[in-house]
């Protein structure tokens, strides 16, 4: 007679076994004019160390594409796939369709909405507590980037950067747009054939409703919360567990996507806040398999990465509980 075997593991060994292939397609990690706490090259290390499965760098004022090619190209040893992207805002000359072309033959895979430059972003900074060192401490002001005309339609400059991403079929990320910019914004992409669309951090500073987030789910849009703003130990906590199971309850968990949104300094490390996430996750009732989709399948799909082959194991593990 063949003893069954036990699949009982402890809440540790869950999240370790969750982090394995996961994917974080949204880190601060540096060299960068704001302070980081930790650089491409170490995340990589971390993240490789812990069978993270893929990585995507933010910078607020650069394409971080030849770093990522460097990195691929002297360190094959790292099991974590570095990926970056291109976010639009004033040091790259905002809609420069030019930079958006580089960073795609550079193998680039998203593409973000102003964020720091965004009209919304400087008017949400008026008014909150949130004190960023970026670059308009070391650098002139920031200039707000409109993404509408004088008429309420999406510009003629933002139509061409819309074009290019359709063309190389990238990741538009709306960044720090106001939602109802965003509405208009991922309508447009959609005519112009772009099928990849997030909706980045609907729990802060893009005065997201519920209503959005399900919406915008029911249009393909992926929607992408950031775990710093939810763990216990993050300096950027402004949401509760409710707040993140109302919002995945909200667009579902086919549609929901979360990354760490971590580098900065004076707070937790990427894959620490990863692990919280999970953790927290699991306390909110998530079975592995909603939350592999959560963390790394779902992300997959959105960076069209589904023919890795760490993605190819997980969903032959995801298909049978008892090899998971």
């Amino acid at each position: 007679m063949t003893q069954a075997v036990s699949t009982t593991k402890s809440i540790d060994e869950r999240i370790a076994d969750l982090v394995q292939g996961a994917i974080d397609p949204h880190v601060h990690s540096g060299p960068s004019i704001a302070p980081r706490g930790v650089d491409h090259l170490e995340l990589l290390e971390a993240y490789s160390a812990a069978g993270v499965a893929a990585v995507v760098t933010k910078d607020h004022d650069y394409s971080g594409v030849m770093t990522a090619a460097l990195i691929s190209k002297h360190h094959p040893e790292l099991r974590t796939k570095i990926l970056s992207s291109i976010v639009l805002n004033n040091v790259v000359g905002g809609f420069n369709p030019y930079a958006v072309e580089h960073t795609a033959a550079m193998g680039g895979k998203v593409v973000w909405m102003p964020t720091l430059a965004a009209e919304n972003h400087l008017r949400w900074e008026k008014t909150s507590n949130w004190v960023h060192p970026a670059s308009t401490q070391k650098m002139r002001p920031a200039v707000g980037i409109p993404v509408l005309d004088n008429n309420g339609t999406v510009r003629d400059d933002v139509k061409e950067v819309l074009d290019v991403i359709a063309r190389n079929d990238m990741v538009l990320a709306s960044g720090h747009l106001h939602v109802s910019e965003t509405w208009l914004v991922f309508e447009e992409a959609r005519r112009r054939g772009v099928t990849r669309l997030v909706l980045t951090h609907p729990e802060d500073i893009v005065d997201a409703s519920m209503n959005d987030v399900k919406g915008m789910a029911a249009m393909g849009a992926f929607v992408e919360h950031s775990l710093c703003m939810f763990v216990e130990g993050s300096k950027f906590k402004t949401c509760s567990a409710e707040d993140l199971r109302q919002h995945i309850d909200a667009a579902g968990v086919d549609q929901t996507v979360l990354c760490s949104d971590l580098g900065q300094t004076g707070t937790i490390s990427p894959l620490e806040g990863l692990r919280r996430g999970i953790r927290l996750c699991i306390d909110l009732g998530y079975d592995d398999m909603q939350i592999r989709k959560m963390v790394s399948s779902n992300a997959a799909r959105m960076l069209g990465l589904e023919s890795m082959p760490v993605q190819r194991a997980i969903a032959w593990a995801a298909a049978d509980p008892l090899l998971s």
